[in-house]
This record gives structure tokens, C-alpha cells and sequence, in this order.
């Protein structure tokens, strides 16, 4: 029976900073090196350690605002004063070639993603923290901020967190290795749909041939 041109899915992770969700895709991509993983666009300065084309595309402001105005951004924000974005190539080619796609991005971003063309094709979970004050220790404990970053962050992880319902998946990251099993479950059962795996038309046809040729 032939099971290929499983058409990509786009996996998007979200959560107020602190909660998780960049942890679980890394985790994502090291269950399956098949995922490819959405570089984000930002016009925020690297920070130490972090690489051009890996990390981010960093870009002026200029160059972001124009490929935005070209039709180059998937998806796009302004966060804490700057700008973030999904480059629309790299994700279209993934798409046709069926592989899926992580993103790591806030709610902004994944209603541009379920509102656009590609949304019968995404698959969204948001990561809630178990408490707000263990989201308050998470974000002091990793050591990337500053007290005022940090306090701007948790200012908006209740704007962040209002948007849960509009998910297909929530999970509390209660423990990390359980969240991650059930995402695990989750994206298996995603790539079963029928939406998933346009070869099932064909494979119907012929079973509704040889029906009549037995018949």
C-alpha cells in the first residue's frame, strides 16, 4: 500500500516567555531531524553566542518593513520594540516537499498563520507555566534579561496567556518530559488526519474499482 506525499504541517508552539516553548522545540527537533525549524526575522541586536541565520535573521528595520511590504513575511509582530517575522520562502518550499515546520512564536503570529492560506495545515498548542510565579522564577533563573526586561516579559504573559482558547492544543508544563511525551502524541495523531495525507483520494478510487471489478 503506498503511504507517501504527506502533505508538511505547520507546528506552531506558543506561551509567554518563561514557559517553555522554545525548550520544546528543540526537543521537537532532536525526537525528528525531518522537522525543519521556522528562522525567525528579527530587528533586535544578536545577543552573545547567537548566529546569523541559525538563531535569527537579523535584519535593519528597513529591510524587515521592506519584505514585509513584499509579501516575504509568513507572519509578523512588534515585541518589546522591535520587529519578528517568519520568512514566507523557506516555509512554502518545506510545505511542498511535506515536511513539517516548527514555529516559536506568540499568539500574533499564529492567528496570522490560522487565518492565512496555509491554516487548514497548522497544527497550534500553547504551553501554559503551572504558576505565575514559577513563570517569575523561570525567566530570572535563565539569566538572558534584566529586571526591567524581565518585568516588561511578565507584564505581557497575561495578554499572552487570554489568547489559550485560541489553540487546538493547551498543555501546562507542569514536567517537561511529560509535556513533551504529550506533544510527541499530539503531532503523531496531527499527521494522521485526512487533510494530512492527500494520497488516500487515489488509494480510495482504486479500492472503489477493484470494488466493482469483485462485485
Amino acid at each position: 500500500m503506498q503511504t507517501t506525499g504527506r502533505r508538511g504541517l505547520l507546528i506552531i508552539l506558543s506561551s509567554p516567555s518563561g514557559a517553555g516553548k522554545s525548550t520544546l522545540s528543540r526537543r521537537l527537533l532532536e525526537w525528528d531531524p525531518s522537522l525543519t525549524f521556522s528562522v525567525s526575522a528579527t530587528t533586535r541586536a544578536p545577543r552573545p553566542g547567537e548566529v546569523d541565520g541559525k538563531d535569527y535573521h537579523f535584519l535593519k528595520p528597513e529591510q524587515f518593513k521592506r519584505s514585509v511590504a513584499d509579501g516575504g513575511m509568513l507572519e509578523h509582530a512588534h515585541v518589546f520594540g522591535h520587529f519578528y517575522g517568519s520568512p514566507r520562502a523557506p516555509v512554502q518550499q518545506a510545505i511542498e516537499e511535506g515536511r513539517d515546520v516548527v514555529f516559536d512564536i506568540d499568539w500574533q503570529g499564529a492567528q496570522q498563520i490560522v487565518n492565512s492560506a496555509l491554516g487548514p495545515n497548522t497544527l497550534s498548542v500553547f504551553i501554559l507555566p503551572p504558576s505565575i510565579r514559577e513563570l517569575r522564577r523561570r525567566l530570572e533563573t535563565r539569566g538572558q534579561d534584566s529586571p526591567e526586561v524581565i518585568a516588561k516579559r511578565m507584564q505581557k504573559s497575561w495578554d499572552e496567556i487570554s489568547h489559550w482558547g485560541s489553540y487546538d492544543y493547551v498543555l501546562v508544563n507542569d514536567d517537561l518530559d511529560q509535556t513533551f511525551d504529550r506533544l510527541k502524541t499530539i503531532l503523531t495523531a496531527t499527521r494522521l488526519r485526512r487533510l494530512q495525507q492527500p494520497w488516500l483520494v487515489e488509494h480510495v478510487r482504486r479500492l472503489q474499482d477493484e470494488f466493482e471489478d469483485v462485485s
